[in-house]
């Protein structure tokens, strides 16, 4: 009895290409639904009034007046309009994840508000979290 090494080879190397396709597909999903709980918390945790240092400077009396006039409330919680927080949105490769907004105007936005109430990133247990997500996704 003869058996062909060579076309068992391919075989082989054919099934374990195919399973890292495979497996390159399920890192990647599981890196992007773990960005996407990363939106998540960091929406939560503003529409808590809370940044990453903590609760979130009180607005000036100035800015405070304008946002009453206009009908808003006096809880820190960058949301005047919602277009900033909204435009947050996430991709990922099979080798990272990144959360970014999606139009230019409210990732300035962000990057100026992001100066006095630091929001946009996570803490400690905020990490652990995600890589919690991240490993039940893998499994």
């Amino acid at each position: 009895m003869k058996i062909s090494l060579e076309s068992n080879l391919k075989g082989i190397s054919k099934k374990v290409s195919n399973q890292g396709k495979e497996l390159r597909g399920s890192v990647k999903s599981a890196l992007l639904k773990t960005a996407l709980h990363g939106i998540n918390i960091i929406e939560d945790r503003t529409a808590e009034n809370r940044g990453l240092k903590g609760r979130f400077p009180k607005y000036s009396p100035k800015y405070l007046e304008f946002r009453q006039g206009k009908g808003r409330g006096k809880d820190v919680d960058l949301q005047f309009t919602g277009k900033m927080l909204g435009s947050m949105s996430a991709i990922s490769t099979s080798s990272y994840a990144e959360i970014y907004f999606m139009r230019g105007a409210e990732s300035k936005k962000a990057a100026m508000v992001g100066k006095k109430r630091p929001f946009f990133g996570f803490s400690r247990k905020e990490r652990h979290n995600l890589a919690e997500v991240l490993f039940k996704a893998l499994k």
